[in-house]
């Protein structure tokens, strides 16, 4: 009876979500408080429910409870209990559930954290949110139950979760990701409920600013941790492969971007309300679509879940409905919200409408590579493909664009800056950047790359012009620290999240440029070189895990004479699944370079085909991203979010404005 008392809980948690769509829009309605504060309880049982489903769940597939269809598909007896755990989630059916369990923690969040905003407000984004949920809960109960029984014919072993999943990234990843997506649920609840109620203002912004910054850092989070599981797992030394599951997560962080800088102008201005609003329609839609796209059935991915293409109609019939129903009252309510404020064209306000305009037209660019193969089959008008050449092409000359706009935005003023004072105070940090741009890639001592040097040019004038507007602000300061105090949290994000960028392009561009790599034959006792690393092979050992077996080669790098590491990587097959093998490649990683070293197919009794890779900077990529995702969260610490509630008494806040 145990599966069933999950599902039953599902059923409860719909029943809960309906009431908490309709009964605050009621309240709402007929300006009865009552109704209006029911949002709060039900957002409450409705996440009380789904984390029992939850919890019953993982309890089934940490007991071999073989009868449930997920588990007998999706674990084994001999498999880790910390793999049975993440195997919860490491399927379609699961993974929906821990969708709609976080998306019923945002939800409770909101009603938590949301004391102070106005009752009619609250209750309008916890309905719109609860619609989100009945679309959710419907989709799991009616196409993907995640209770459906083996009966009567129950097996005894179960097939065991796929081994590209047994991996302490893919325990992380996929909820970091989720929470993510989900997380735009909340700015498209809250642009929602400002466009019906007519209260598309600055307070609105302030509102929705933190919920979008913490959700855009968890996207963050995990596009980063999915990159660094595809280079250290799937053997290939690869860490972003334009893959079209990778875009689909890719293509909401990018609008995503846009939509938090959109927010601190709407905020800070009362400018560009209609477009921010239309920028939290389309980041959820854009989460929505790559639902779609990983459920359906219409991408082959190592990262797809599904191949159900009742389960696509249904995604895509509820993405028809959410984009549509939104995009009309868009229509109807955003004429009546026009801006007011002026600016000229050297304002801060125009650097962060052109950095909107490039962020789209990336985004634009990803959807297009992704959806043109898929819609050129659909039609039957051929196979087509389309590959890392056609977005670096396009995509990498935006981001180049856009560099330079940021190194411009934090010295403007709002409204209006003297052209010739921006020239002035940027003149010495462009002509930094330049010189070390040239300079760098002779000091590295690597064969000089003219892309590389490009590359370390735009990141130093990054770096450069956020040093140059924090020496700015501390100009007049008593003292460093009396003016470091001064600046608000929210600069801080936006220095940090805006290193982590630059950080970024240096690993991506530097790793691309400098990396060698090489494939060989390997014999006991035989020596290569690489990079200026010494390789040698000391023959394979049998090991044995779990629920694997396989072989370990043991590899000595030298580094001018000196040994700095042994390098075990495993050939494993695993007994489920067929006996499918995997490669486990080692790594010694460093802040400069990683070396990294997996193994091939056996060539004779002893002989290897090992790759080699040397690849400077790689780890500077994801040192990006975790700073891009911690500049995001500390923007949304701010303690003035925690004081936009108080602007209806006339409460000033005088903390220093910063986007």
């Amino acid at each position: 009876m145990i599966p069933e008392y999950g599902h039953f809980a599902l059923i409860l948690a719909l029943c809960l979500a309906i009431l908490q769509s309709v009964v605050p829009v009621w309240g709402v309605y007929k300006n009865d408080r009552y109704f209006m504060s029911l949002s709060r309880s039900l957002a409450l049982g409705q996440f009380v429910f789904v984390a029992i489903a939850f919890a019953v769940l993982t309890y089934l597939f940490l007991q071999d409870d073989f009868s449930v269809k997920v588990v007998a598909s999706h674990s084994n007896t001999l498999l880790p209990n910390i793999y049975k755990f993440s195997a919860v989630w490491g399927n379609h059916e699961g993974s929906l559930v821990l969708w709609i369990l976080i998306l019923a923690a945002w939800s409770l969040a909101v009603a938590i954290y949301s004391r102070e905003l106005p009752l009619d407000m609250v209750a309008r984004v916890l309905s719109v949110m609860g619609m989100i949920s009945i679309g959710f809960l419907l989709f799991s109960l009616l196409t993907s139950n995640p209770f459906e029984r083996h009966l009567p014919n129950t097996p005894l072993e179960g097939s065991d979760l796929n081994p590209l999943l047994q991996d302490p990234g893919l325990i992380v990843h996929p909820p970091m990701l989720y929470i993510g997506y989900v997380g735009f649920s909340v700015a498209f609840a809250f642009a929602v409920a400002a466009l019906s109620s007519g209260r598309l203002d600055a307070a609105w912004a302030r509102w929705s600013r933190p919920w979008t910054n913490v959700a855009w850092g968890f996207l963050t989070l995990g596009i980063a941790l999915g990159s660094w599981w595809a280079y250290y797992e799937l053997g290939w030394g690869g860490w972003w492969f334009w893959d079209p599951v990778e875009n689909a997560s890719f293509m909401p962080w990018l609008m995503g971007a846009g939509l938090v800088h959109s927010l601190a102008v709407t905020e800070k201005r009362g400018v560009f309300k209609s477009w921010t609003v239309l920028l939290a329609i389309f980041s959820f839609s854009l989460s929505l679509l790559g639902t779609f796209m990983v459920r359906s059935g219409v991408l082959t991915s190592v990262h797809s879940f599904a191949a159900d293409p009742e389960r696509g109609v249904f995604i895509l019939a509820f993405l028809a409905l959410v984009i549509g129903s939104s995009l009309t009252l868009y229509a109807f309510r955003a004429p009546t919200v026009a801006s007011r404020s002026h600016y000229s064209l050297w304002s801060r306000e125009m650097l962060l409408l052109i950095n909107n305009i490039v962020f789209l037209a990336a985004t634009l660019t990803v959807l297009f590579g992704t959806l043109f193969p898929l819609i050129m089959d659909a039609l039957n008008l051929g196979k087509y493909s389309v590959g890392p050449p056609y977005f670096n092409a396009v995509f990498v000359p935006l981001m180049a664009i856009m560099t330079v706009f940021m190194g411009f935005a934090p010295s403007a003023n709002w409204k209006k800056t003297r052209a010739d004072k921006l020239k002035m105070q940027l003149a010495v940090a462009a002509g930094a950047s330049v010189l070390v741009g040239l300079t760098l890639p002779f000091f590295y001592g690597a064969e000089y790359n003219i892309w590389a040097a490009l590359a370390v040019c735009f990141a130093s004038w990054l770096i450069m012009t956020l040093f140059l507007d924090m020496r700015n602000k501390l100009r007049n300061a008593q003292s460093i620290s009396a003016g470091l105090s001064r600046l608000s949290r929210s600069y801080y994000g936006m220095v940090i999240a805006h290193l982590g960028f630059a950080f970024t392009i240096i690993g991506v561009c530097l790793v691309s440029q400098y990396s060698v790599e090489r494939d060989l034959r390997m014999e006991p006792g035989d020596k290569v070189e690489l990079a200026g690393y010494s390789f040698q092979f000391d023959g394979s050992r049998a090991i044995q895990g779990p629920n694997y077996s396989g072989q370990e080669g043991v590899i000595q790098v030298h580094q001018a004479g000196e040994l700095i590491a042994v390098l075990y990587p495993q050939k494993r097959r695993y007994h489920a699944q067929q006996g499918q093998v995997m490669t486990e490649a080692a790594i010694d990683n460093g802040l400069m370079r990683d070396v990294y070293v997996a193994m091939g197919e056996p060539l004779g009794e002893e002989a290897w085909a090992i790759r080699l890779h040397y690849k400077p900077f790689v780890r500077w990529m994801w040192l990006g991203g975790l700073l891009i995702a911690f500049g995001s969260f500390l923007a949304a610490a701010d303690k003035r979010y925690r004081l936009a509630a108080k602007e209806k008494a006339g409460v000033k806040d005088t903390v220093a404005e910063a986007v």
